[in-house]
């Protein structure tokens, strides 16, 4: 008999992406109990832990993690190979699977809509956070990340996009406080990042430039800063698109060179030549050459 089967490891696949046996049986569309049995039946055969049990679900160990990678890769090629024998080898179905920082979802929001909307047949999974997604894991196929270029082996790195942070303040603000003329800003308010460990230039160079006691407003979301700037909170940084979204917004100075923000496609080698990866890569490469700056 065979070592494993795939079965086995498509249901544990689905176990270490949901973290739940109940969401795995749900995306099988199997009882709870057959997926249990999958994960017995392959720890037993080949004798290593793929699960940390607890209340919450189940937690991949790192042998666990190495399985969802290759789940990843598998269930793709084989929905490659299934769209070839069908005559369909250029469509785009399934699930696609995109990372990034939150910053990011207003401007990456609308371009996905549109690429669905060309692509019907495809389900978007869009993942936010401040960590960094393992695409060696298979968990996302898609990674679109900011700051300095990704090192990881085993992934391709390609430039998407060179952002800038804006500072602005409202009209209320100005009003009450008037413009930082010539670089001084004595007596002003700022807005800022929640954590001190951020890599965003634009508030490492906050930090070095204003004393802590003129952040006044801190938030760990990039939505809440920017309202916090339209609100007339303080000075703040915003993004090209919400400073045209809110024309009333004044620049109070040029940007500097220093705020640029790189953001990189990141693909892991085993799904970077997949026809959907392939395919929503030129499409966001297209897309943004129309970004605001």
């Amino acid at each position: 008999m065979p070592t494993t089967n795939w079965d086995e490891i498509r249901t544990a696949y689905q176990v270490a992406r949901s973290g739940t046996v109940s969401g795995a049986a749900e995306a099988l569309g199997v009882h709870h109990a057959t997926v249990i049995r999958h994960i017995d039946a392959l720890e037993s055969r080949i004798g290593v832990k793929l699960f940390q049990r607890h209340a919450r679900g189940y937690t991949p160990t790192e042998a666990g993690r190495d399985l969802m990678a290759v789940g990843q890769a598998t269930d793709d090629q084989i929905s490659q190979l299934v769209s070839r024998i069908r005559g369909r080898g250029a469509e785009v179905t399934g699930e696609l699977v995109v990372t990034t920082v939150s910053g990011l979802s207003a401007l990456l929001v609308p371009l996905i809509a549109k690429f669905q909307g060309q692509h019907p047949g495809l389900t978007v999974r869009f993942l936010t956070d401040a960590r960094v997604f393992r695409l060696e894991y298979g968990e996302a196929h898609v990674a679109i990340r900011a700051g300095s270029a990704p090192e990881e082996p085993d992934n391709v790195v390609q430039p998407l996009a060179v952002l800038h942070g804006h500072l602005c303040a409202s009209p209320a603000y100005i009003e009450r406080h008037g413009r930082p003329v010539n670089g001084d800003f004595s007596g002003h308010r700022f807005i800022g990042h929640a954590s001190e460990r951020t890599a965003a230039p634009f508030y490492r160079w906050l930090s070095d430039t204003v004393p802590d006691s003129a952040v006044v407003f801190r938030a760990s979301d990039s939505e809440a800063r920017e309202e916090a700037v339209v609100a007339g909170l303080g000075l703040g940084f915003v993004a090209a698109s919400t400073r045209d979204r809110y024309p009333e917004l004044i620049e109070v100075m040029e940007p500097l060179d220093a705020w640029a923000v790189r953001l990189w496609l990141v693909t892991h080698v085993d799904l970077h030549r997949t026809t959907k990866v392939q395919a929503f890569l030129s499409f966001l490469k297209e897309a943004t050459r129309d970004w605001p700056k």
